[in-house]
């Protein structure tokens, strides 16, 4: 049953198609009508956490069309001024201020790449690096919340989405350091004069406070949004409709962003939302069927009898799962992978939010990985630098995004930080 639906994704359909033709060819085989298959998809649309996915997807666009780019991009340059080989650490800082207000890693690549990517090529950086940094540095954009990725996972499994936000926190945290430590590495040997500074500013003070102070309104959104969701104010969907409800408010006071790009911005969000809901509604048919032929009990059950140790569960976790993320689309993935394999961590013992972490990091690991390695190909046509100039840079990126994932995985204490708060 699997196999059918990995050959179509594999011939190149479309992973909303797949699943859909994928259900229309076997309803018999689960004894259920199309009508029940029809109501089925349109309930698994109406649950509530839902609606933070495309709440979050409009505050994104919203702040991208109101200058949040632009604003990010001067104060990380602000920071980042005296460092050596500042420009890099800058598209890293950015990517990860970006990707915590819109939760997307490929908008935080285009954005970013648009942003700083000629830039960078001016300084002397070989367009291979500058495209393969642009694409890692997007990666953290979906491991500091808010995230839609972990939104999916939560939902999907019945796992806490607050907790699973506040779990990420440290590991995106480290996410950034080990990017930066590989740039700080590289920079000498992908800069045709070697590591440049940036120059300072004669009035570095004051223009920083110039910079940080027309970007409060973009760096407060985070600030807001995860501040009511971990004090209890409002649940992560609320919170997706306050990020929403503040973009739309910043960009109508400071009239940073005219009519058309504002309902630019709403049909980008509403496509956006659309492919990631039409995604949801027919895996979760997959998954019914899944269930009624008990193959996550009986992965369970095959697991446990390959082997009783947990360490080891979890090393075939992550081998099976970079695997996916190397072919399937992350919302697909998420969504098929996470109720398969929950039950199986259960029966070892594995923190629901800990293993939550893990599977959505294995995955979002397959945006950088061929074939499929969306971020690859993003910043291949933000940045006009051909796919094989970045496939010989990635692999440094791709080893520290590794190392971090087998820390996270084996020291669960990373993602499990948050448990020495009150509450939890």
């Amino acid at each position: 049953m699997i196999l059918v639906l990995f050959g179509f994704l594999l011939i190149g359909l479309p992973v909303g198609i797949a699943f859909s033709l994928f259900i229309l060819i076997q309803p018999d085989r689960w004894n259920v009508s199309l009508d029940y298959a029809a109501q089925t998809t349109l309930d698994a649309l109406l649950v509530y956490p839902f609606l933070a996915i495309p709440l979050f997807m409009l505050g994104g666009e919203l702040m991208t069309q109101g200058g949040l780019t632009r604003q990010l991009v001067g104060v990380s340059k602000r920071l980042m001024a005296r460092v050596p080989a500042s420009m890099g650490h800058i598209m890293i800082g950015a990517s990860a201020m970006m990707g915590a207000v819109t939760g997307s890693s490929v908008a935080a690549v285009a954005a970013i790449g648009r942003a700083l990517g000629p830039e960078m090529l001016q300084r002397g950086y070989k367009p291979g690096y500058v495209g393969a940094l642009n694409a890692s540095a997007g990666l953290l954009g979906v491991l500091l919340p808010p995230s839609i990725p972990l939104i999916l996972y939560g939902s999907a499994v019945g796992a806490s989405i607050t907790q699973l936000f506040l779990a990420t926190l440290l590991p995106g945290l480290i996410f950034i350091v080990a990017i930066m430590i590989v740039h700080a590495l590289r920079a000498r040997h992908v800069l045709d004069g070697g590591i440049e500074h940036e120059a300072p500013s004669s009035a570095p003070v004051r223009s920083f406070a110039a910079e940080f102070t027309s970007a409060l309104p973009a760096l407060f959104m985070p600030i807001l949004v995860l501040g009511g969701i971990y004090t209890g104010i409002f649940t992560p969907t609320e919170a997706a409709g306050v990020a929403a409800v503040y973009a739309l408010l910043y960009i109508l006071i400071s009239r940073s962003a005219g009519s058309r790009q504002l309902g630019d911005a709403f049909v980008r969000a509403a496509v956006s939302a659309a492919a990631v809901m039409f995604i949801i509604g027919f895996t979760t048919i997959f998954n019914r069927a899944l269930t009624l032929e008990q193959i996550p009990q009986d992965l369970a059950s095959f697991a446990v009898g390959l082997t009783e140790n947990p360490l080891m569960f979890l090393l075939l976790v992550n081998l099976a799962l970079l695997v996916v993320g190397m072919f399937m689309e992350t919302s697909a993935a998420i969504l098929l992978m996470g109720p398969l394999l929950a039950p199986a961590a259960a029966r070892y013992g594995i923190d629901p939010i800990h293993f939550g972490i893990v599977v959505v990091i294995n995955i979002e690991i397959g945006l950088l990985t061929p074939p499929l390695a969306a971020n690859l190909y993003v910043a291949s046509l933000t940045n006009r630098i051909p796919i094989m100039a970045l496939l010989r840079q990635i692999g440094w990126f791709l080893l520290a995004c590794l190392i971090m994932l087998a820390a996270i995985t084996y020291v669960p204490g990373i993602a499990l930080w948050y448990h020495i708060l009150p509450g939890y």
